[in-house]
């Protein structure tokens, strides 16, 4: 399976917009989602790491979830104050016999062909209560990827990804305004889900 991010893992956590637009995802994650240090979470898309960098300090493991080799070897050099597991598969094709107070994704979702059924496999996942907290990008023309990485969205229509949630089964469902990535050719909205298991 080609890994997409090969050529960019060693020097992913440089880019700013990229380190900035996550830390307003991990901001919004933490004033709206309650972690204790028994929790147990998911991060779907880990990548090098960059989300679950900022919450790892509020919970006691969190297990990486991503299927590029490369981006997974940066992750596993890096130190964090709570446990990590980390595992290359693909979700949308394996199952994880695991149960998480929490899944979080961080500009993931467009990179999947079957949304509907992911966030289904999402709610499977979850202990009773757990909650969700995704962030993507709203719908936009094609050009915030200069590069292929396995597209499978331009980005998505907010209502259509309430939906999503909502056939999974998923109450108390919320969107936030994370803030634009702004690239030379354009600003692209950035949007959070968040959502519980009742």
């Amino acid at each position: 399976m080609k890994d997409y991010f090969a050529i960019k893992a060693k020097d992913y956590d440089k880019e700013k917009r990229r380190v900035d637009n996550v830390d307003n995802i991990a901001n919004l994650i933490l004033k709206n989602i309650k972690f204790s240090k028994n929790s147990s979470i998911a991060d779907f898309g880990s990548g090098t790491g960059l989300l679950l960098e900022r919450l790892a300090p509020y919970v006691k493991k969190i297990t990486a979830i991503d299927i590029s080799k490369s981006m997974n070897e940066v992750l596993r050099q890096k130190s964090l104050p709570c446990q990590l597991e980390i595992k290359q598969i693909d979700l949308t094709k394996q199952d994880i016999n695991q149960k998480f107070d929490a899944i979080v994704s961080s500009m993931t979702i467009h990179h999947i062909k079957d949304v509907e059924a992911l966030f289904k496999k999402f709610y499977n996942m979850l202990k009773d209560n757990g909650s969700i907290a995704i962030a993507d990008l709203d719908k936009e023309d094609g050009t915030f990827h200069s590069i292929d990485t396995g597209v499978e969205h331009f980005g998505f229509d907010r209502d259509e990804f309430i939906n999503y949630a909502k056939k999974a089964g998923f109450r108390d469902i919320k969107i936030y305004d994370v803030g634009d990535v702004i690239k030379p050719y354009g600003a692209y909205g950035v949007f959070l889900l968040t959502a519980k298991k009742c």
